[in-house]
Parts: C-alpha cells; sequence; structure tokens
C-alpha cells in the first residue's frame, strides 16, 4: 500500500476520449497539468491551466513535431527515484513527473486505412513509447495510463488517498504500460515486414501481440486457464461480434465458432445463403440454397445427430423463419452478419443460447497469418486463402463430369478446406451429404462419411443415402486407388482431389474402370 502523491502530470494522447473529464478530476486535487500540441489545446479549450512541454524544457518542438518530448527534462523527472537521485534532479533543475497519460500516435488506424508508406511512417510514434517505458520502469514513485480504462480507477484511488496511488495500481498500469508498447511495436514490426522486397523469406524475428477481449472461466478442459486476446487484425468474426444474448462463451465456443464463421464466408450471399453446423471445430452438416431456411435444414439433413449442442453460422442476415427453426435442436452459439428484429424476438425466448451479430462476413481471399503454438515456440504460416475455380480443374478421366457434377464437386472442396485432415467430404445438391474427419487413413475417412450418411438416411426414412450420385471431395491426393473404392462403393459418381501422388495414373485407371469422373485441382488444403 505504499501511496505516492501525484503532484504534477504530463498528459500526451491521441485518443482524447474522456480526457477532459479525467484532466478535471487532477485538477480538482491541485495537480499541475503539463502538455503538448492538441492535447494542451483540448484542455486548455475546457478551461482548464496547462503548461506547454516547451516551457519545462525550454526548447521547442522540432522536426516538424519529432522531437518535443525527448528531453533530459522530461526523462529525467520521470525515471528520477525521489530518494536516490534527489540531489541530482535538484542540480540540473528537474522536477518530478509523478502522471504519465500516454496512448500513442495512431499507427494501427492509420494501416488499418490504407494511409500511403509516409504517412504510415510519420504515425510511428517516438516520444510516447520513450516516455511511458519510462514511467513505467519507475512505477514505485510514478503512475502511468495508456488506456482511457484506467482513468477512472485512477481518480477512483486518488479520491480515496487524498490524491495518492497505491503501488498496486501502479504495478497493474506499469503491466499495461509494457504490454501496450510492445504491442505497438509489434504492429510496427509486423507491418514492416509487408513492404519488404523479399516476402517469401520469413523475417528474422517475429513479434506478436494481443489485447484482452474476454476472460474465460477455463480452458478446453476445466482445469485449464484461459483468456480470449483480440490480435487488431480487422477481420470480422467472433474477436468483433457483439454478443446479444446468452451465457457467457467458452474457450471451445470461440474455437468452433471461428471455424463455423470462416466456412461459410466462403460463399458469396449475394449468389447463395450458406448454413454451417460445426462441433468441435469440425462441420457435421453445410448447405447452399435460396434461403437461409432451406440451406440449415439441408445443412441439418447431413448428421441431425452431431448437430446436437453444435454451433450454427449463416451468411446473411438470420430471419425469423430459420431462427424457428435452429430453436428446435440444441444450439450453443448463432452467428450471423446480422439478426432481424424476428428472429431476435424467437431467440430471446431460448436464454442461453449464444447470439453473435459480426456485422460483416471475412475476406476469405484476404492475406493474412495464422499461428499454433508449439513447446518453446509459435509455427506461423499465412492463411489458406486458397480458391479453386471451375476454370482451374482439369479433367483426367475418360468421363467428363456434367455442370451439376461440377458445383457439387467445388462445393465439396471448399467445405474440405475446412475439415480436419484426412478429409472425404460427399455433397449433393450443394448439401454435404456424409463428412469424414481427422482420420490417420484417407480410406477410413471415406468410409466414415460414407456410414454417417447411411445413418441420417435410415433416421430420415429415405430410400438411400444421399452419397448415391453425390460428389465427393479429398482434401488431399490418394496415396493408392483403395479410398477411391469407397467412394465409389458409397454411390459417388464424381470426384475431386488434388492431384500430385507418384500413383495417380493407377488411381485415375481405378476411375475410369468404376465410370467415375474425376478432376484435380492442383492445391491441397491439409487442415491440421
Amino acid at each position: 500500500m505504499t501511496l505516492r502523491n501525484i503532484r504534477r502530470a504530463l498528459i500526451s494522447v491521441s485518443d482524447k476520449t474522456g480526457l477532459v473529464d479525467f484532466a478535471k478530476g487532477l485538477a480538482k486535487h491541485g495537480v499541475f497539468l503539463i502538455s503538448t500540441g492538441g492535447t494542451a489545446k483540448a484542455l486548455r479549450d475546457a478551461g482548464l491551466t496547462v503548461t506547454d512541454v516547451a516551457d519545462i524544457t525550454g526548447f521547442p518542438e522540432m522536426m516538424d513535431g519529432r522531437v518535443k518530448t525527448l528531453h533530459p527534462i522530461v526523462h529525467g523527472g520521470l525515471l528520477g527515484l525521489r530518494d536516490k537521485h534527489a540531489d541530482a534532479m535538484k542540480a540540473h533543475g528537474i522536477e518530478g513527473i509523478d502522471l504519465l497519460v500516454c496512448n500513442l500516435y495512431p499507427f494501427e488506424a492509420t494501416v488499418a486505412k490504407g494511409a500511403p508508406f509516409d504517412e504510415v511512417i510519420e504515425n510511428i510514434d517516438i516520444g510516447g513509447p520513450a516516455m511511458t517505458r519510462s514511467a513505467a520502469k519507475n512505477h514505485d514513485w510514478v503512475t502511468v495510463v495508456v488506456d482511457v480504462e484506467d482513468y477512472a480507477p485512477v481518480l477512483a484511488e486518488m479520491d480515496a488517498n487524498g490524491g495518492a496511488t497505491t503501488l498496486t495500481l501502479r504495478r497493474r498500469l506499469a503491466q499495461t504500460a509494457y504490454a501496450r508498447t510492445a504491442a505497438y511495436d509489434a504492429a510496427v514490426s509486423n507491418w514492416f515486414a509487408t513492404q519488404l522486397e523479399d516476402k517469401e523469406t520469413p523475417p528474422r524475428r517475429r513479434a506478436f501481440a494481443g489485447t484482452l477481449r474476454q476472460s474465460l472461466r477455463y480452458g478446453e478442459n476445466p482445469h485449464q486457464a484461459a483468456a480470449f486476446y483480440a490480435t487488431g487484425e480487422k477481420r470480422p468474426g467472433v474477436s468483433t461480434s457483439e454478443q446479444i444474448q446468452g451465457k457467457e462463451l467458452s474457450y471451445n465456443n470461440i474455437s468452433d465458432t471461428d471455424a463455423a464463421y470462416e466456412l461459410i464466408a466462403e460463399f458469396d450471399p449475394s449468389e447463395h445463403a450458406a448454413c454451417a453446423i460445426i462441433k468441435h471445430a469440425n462441420p457435421c452438416g453445410a448447405a447452399l440454397a435460396g434461403s437461409l431456411k432451406e440451406a440449415y435444414e439441408k445443412a441439418l439433413a447431413c448428421d441431425p445427430l452431431s448437430a446436437f449442442g453444435g454451433i450454427v453460422a449463416v451468411n446473411r442476415t438470420l430471419d425469423g423463419a430459420t431462427a424457428e427453426l435452429i430453436t428446435k435442436v440444441f444450439t450453443e452459439v448463432i452467428i450471423a452478419p446480422d439478426v432481424d428484429a424476428d428472429a431476435r424476438a424467437i431467440l430471446a425466448k431460448k436464454k442461453n443460447v449464444r447470439v453473435l451479430v459480426a456485422g460483416g462476413l471475412p475476406d476469405p481471399l484476404l492475406p493474412g497469418l495464422t499461428f499454433k503454438s508449439v513447446s518453446g515456440g509459435l509455427l506461423v504460416q499465412t492463411r489458406d486463402n486458397g480458391h479453386v475455380t471451375k476454370a482451374d480443374l482439369k479433367i483426367v478421366t475418360k468421363r467428363k463430369p456434367s455442370d451439376a457434377e461440377i458445383a457439387d464437386m467445388l462445393f465439396a472442396f471448399v467445405v474440405g478446406k475446412h475439415v480436419k485432415s484426412n478429409t472425404i467430404v460427399y455433397a449433393k445438391d450443394l448439401a454435404t451429404a456424409g463428412i469424414g474427419a481427422g482420420q490417420m487413413s484417407r480410406v477410413d475417412s471415406a468410409r466414415i462419411a460414407a456410414e454417417k450418411a447411411r445413418a441420417a438416411a435410415k433416421a430420415a426414412g429415405w430410400p438411400e443415402p444421399k452419397t448415391k450420385g453425390s460428389a465427393a471431395a479429398s482434401d488431399a491426393f490418394f496415396p493408392f486407388a483403395d479410398g477411391l473404392m469407397e467412394i465409389a462403393d458409397a454411390g459417388a459418381t464424381s470426384v475431386i482431389q488434388p492431384g500430385g501422388s507418384i500413383r495417380d495414373g493407377e488411381v485415375i485407371a481405378a476411375a475410369d474402370e468404376a465410370g467415375l469422373s474425376m478432376v484435380f485441382t492442383g492445391m491441397r488444403h491439409f487442415r491440421h
């Protein structure tokens, strides 16, 4: 509970949200306010007395504002230990600065709006991070604030302690400050990586950072601690969504919801309504149709048993008719670009269902990075934004596929991109008929997908499983013809696969013998 009084404060912020009210709270405690540029003007316009940094240092802002706080009077005031360095501070005319409020130039926002190179460079803050690090290092004496959210706690402590803050708060603020400067430097470094001429060679050093989005009750299992951090990537989805109802999202909810939304984003909502139902990061059904209601019905029909307790994602505004159907099956999470009034009223009756409004769809073709932790390191790769069109297909069998088969093959191949490897997906009429996920053998994936299709047909009372006359997609090539024969036995008439096996010739011959049409994409979609 070591208390330190705040007598002098240096305030220099780009984000002026809540600034005036905070500064007025400081002034009520008799705090001497020092500031720069636009911040000083905003405070004066609010009727507050402010001293310019230039009047403290004896040096004006120079070099187009690049140099204004990089001065011993400033950094000595922030770094000086009030007991040990008192004589040195007095000898050099340095007064202590007890509070620093600094939230840095808007570098990330400048990059996000697509600003030209020179403008981005000028939005790299130098003085702000330097002061922040100085103040945080000297947190025993100095309070440092980098987030608007911390204005209220600081004033609350000052009110409770006669204008002073506690060591507990100062340490927490120091940790936040160093995390912010680390994230800022990471953003600058990663932007520079995109500007290098050699974009194929990975940078020797990479920096990663995040901002707490949500504390989680636990991780994948109750004995694991967890939290959800946003990286700042402007990609609509679970990290940017607004939760309009339901229980708190769990670790597994977030992971599965992201998988579901990334899948349905592959399909243009102006062309098709898309629905995906996800369970344990794998789709148990996906479909395209003219309406969301029909798309959901088709997706559910693929594996209604597995859909229980699943995640539902759609690519259009969720309507009442679709919401009514979804609520008939126990569903953990629903995510959509938007939810209309009718759907909200229907879903409100199921208070435990978590409903997320994402506000848009992520661009499946947009480049980006994905990360996976391993012991002692991170695996980093570019996002799988590979996309195959009809023009990319190479027909390798004697029988050519029909237009309907091509449409189903392309649909199945996209769904397969979002299924754990090894993957086999059967599709018919732009809906999944059976999905085999994550098996060590591609033969087993083909067999499991067919078995699921047979189980769904038996439960629904259909005369035959929907794998009959379906298209089958494999996320990677067939190393042998046995997997292809499983697909033929299931009743598929067409197959889409990357090709590239040393036994492609044997696989093609087997397809011809079975009367299948088969196309190669030249692109693999492993998902581990």
